[in-house]
């Protein structure tokens, strides 16, 4: 379908679609979402002329995952956001069904994205070009076609690539499957964006000392904070432990050193990112102050997304806040950018045993509790959290069987900072030693309801919510 026909179902959809979405209860006060349709990945993260942009994938015509486009969202502050023009839409033969994930660089002072050309085959086959856009003087997106074609040894499950810069020539990151079905990385090199050298494999299933790590490894992301190079990836295929590994797909990283000149990554263990129930390809860029960011889906492919009641009002998802990412050690600290502070408002103290703790609302809502003994906490009627001195259970119960379900998290805890909107959760412990995400859906205005003998010290802020303009 051609790029025009393609706009004028989007527009249709959206016409038809952005009342019926306003008028969701869950609809979240301060968190990215589409207007209409079904959101994922993030892509294209990046920091230029005085903005950050923010590219998300996008199916604007169903709460399925059909055809992507690129949505394009751009901030001042990471606070307030304003819709562009859509980014890329899937009009060529290239990206036949869909443009998929990607980043975004500078490149002659222009935003130059990088995307995915997914095209499917009647016979069940696929095969996927690497692309370019770039940026023009109307805040469109013109696209150079494919650069690079799907490379051999490899099944057709080639995608998300992640550009960046080193001592003056391009990299990038690839995620794959080889001919075995096992999850690789690959790092590519090219003197301009358009010709790419491809280096080999750095990380994967088998490689590294990983032993056999799952089929596909998607949204690769590697970038050099407090001199160690990171390695943002998620795995598919890793079997469920008692402990860890508990939703369909994971997202994690590894923490080594990446040799430009072997084309080689000497690794560490891999650590997940989140030990909640929602969250997924996430994708980091650098602040203009030197911050390194992520945003991160609150979703899982594949994980029972059409159970959610949103999808009555036509649309689900959303991205997770802004956090800061840091390290202490060889673990990956994560935390809420600094600049959500600004949403705070009528701050709220209280300090005493856990059961005698009056109930806070958190529709739109901040909380940081100090405590270190045994407590429950009740969020909305639909998640449970348990602290036993050793360990956190998070728990709900499942959309689609009913049926309890479970996350866990173990260590010392001192203090729990907790942001809350109308339809998620987000759980920092420790000042982000760990974070633990969560869709939930509370049927009224939601409560949080703490019950123990613990002592409690606890700060509240309701949030406001900015409009997306």
């Amino acid at each position: 379908m051609q790029e025009a026909s393609l706009l004028k179902h989007l527009t249709l959809a959206v016409m038809r679609g952005q009342i019926r979405a306003s008028q969701d209860p869950h609809r979240p006060g301060w968190h990215l979402a589409p207007c209409v349709g079904l959101l994922n990945d993030p892509n294209g993260f990046i920091y230029h002329a005085g903005y950050y942009h923010l590219f998300y994938q996008w199916n604007p015509l169903d709460c399925r995952h059909g055809s992507k486009y690129w949505g394009h969202w751009r901030s001042t502050d990471l606070v307030h956001w304003e819709h562009q023009p859509v980014a890329l839409v899937p009009s060529e033969a290239y990206e036949s069904h869909g443009c998929y994930s990607g980043s975004a660089v500078i490149a002659d002072d222009l935003i130059t994205l990088i995307y995915t050309g997914n095209v499917k085959y009647p016979d069940g086959s696929r095969t996927a070009f690497q692309c370019l856009a770039q940026e023009n003087d109307r805040g469109e997106f013109d696209k150079l076609g494919p650069v690079l074609p799907l490379p051999a040894g490899y099944t057709g499950h080639v995608r998300d690539p992640k550009v960046w810069q080193h001592h003056g020539q391009w990299y990038m990151v690839l995620g794959a499957q080889d001919l075995q079905l096992q999850g690789k990385v690959l790092l590519l090199r090219s003197d301009d964006l358009h010709q790419w050298q491809n280096l080999g494999e750095i990380a994967g299933s088998n490689l590294g000392g990983l032993g056999p790590f799952g089929y596909m490894w998607e949204c690769p992301d590697l970038f050099r904070l407090a001199e160690q190079d990171i390695l943002i990836f998620c795995p598919q295929g890793i079997p469920a432990e008692t402990e860890r590994y508990r939703n369909t797909f994971q997202a994690g990283y590894l923490l080594g050193q990446l040799d430009y000149t072997d084309a080689s990554f000497s690794h560490q263990d891999f650590h997940e990112l989140d030990a909640g129930f929602e969250f997924y390809a996430p994708q980091t860029t650098a602040a203009a102050d030197g911050r390194r960011l992520l945003f991160g889906w609150m979703g899982i492919p594949d994980e029972d997304e059409l159970y959610q009641p949103t999808v009555a009002y036509g649309w689900i998802h959303t991205m997770t806040c802004p956090r800061e990412l840091s390290l202490q050690g060889d673990r990956l600290i994560q935390q809420p950018a600094r600049e959500l502070t600004a949403l705070r408002r009528e701050q709220r103290q209280w300090q005493g045993r856990a059961q005698d703790a009056p109930h806070f609302p958190i529709s739109s809502a901040e909380m940081i509790i100090d405590v270190s003994v045994p407590f429950t906490l009740e969020l909305g009627h639909k998640l449970m959290l348990e602290w036993d001195g050793a360990r956190i259970t998070l728990s709900r119960n499942n959309l689609r069987t009913g049926l309890r379900e479970f996350r866990y998290w173990r260590g010392q805890l001192h203090q729990l900072q907790l942001l809350c909107d109308r339809c998620s959760i987000e759980i920092f412990i420790n000042q982000g030693e760990a974070v633990m995400t969560s869709s939930y859906f509370p049927a009224e205005p939601a409560q949080a309801i703490f019950n123990g003998s613990a002592e409690l010290c606890l700060q509240h802020w309701l949030l406001s919510s900015p409009m997306l303009e």
